[in-house]
């Protein structure tokens, strides 16, 4: 299953590649344009790591605890 930061990672050479192309098409020099898409590409990469940050899920324990239990 794709997750978000498999779409993030997805995400970055599209918009870098995808915007400075348009930008160029629209007739903006080379050298601002890519300048311009790389912002959006760091905006990417800042959002996967300090606004949906990836964290350890916390450990599963078990139904019971170990010393409660009395052997037979």
């Amino acid at each position: 299953m794709t997750g978000y930061y498999d779409l993030v990672l997805g995400l970055i050479p599209v918009a870098l590649a995808g915007i400075s192309g348009t930008l160029v098409i629209g007739g903006i020099p080379l050298t601002t344009a890519i300048p311009m898409a790389s912002v959006v590409a760091v905006g990417l990469i800042g959002h996967a790591m300090f606004v949906r940050a990836p964290v350890d899920s916390p450990p599963a324990t078990a139904s019971g605890s170990e010393s409660a239990q009395i052997a037979d």
